[in-house]
């Protein structure tokens, strides 16, 4: 993984992100510092992603809960 300051990789996005295609990984710093890392997805992420919309939504479906609580579970933090 190349390192490439936050400056930077904010004025050369587009190039990077045509490097990426092409499989390479950079870590984006911030004061020299590895803040984030910007990297291809996996070919078959794309598949995950639609299984994992998929079964939130049946979850949701098969145990529905009101305004009320949802609410009342956000403001106890529950997670």
């Amino acid at each position: 993984m190349s390192p490439i300051g936050s400056y930077e990789a904010k004025t050369r996005l587009p190039e990077l992100l045509r490097e990426v295609e092409k499989g390479q990984s950079f870590v984006i710093t911030n004061r020299g510092r590895g803040i984030a890392i910007l990297c291809p997805i996996p070919k078959d992420a794309s598949n995950d992603l639609a299984q994992a919309i998929e079964a939130m939504q049946a979850f949701t479906q098969a145990r529905p809960i009101s305004d009320a609580q949802a609410m009342s579970l956000i403001e106890k933090g529950v997670r």
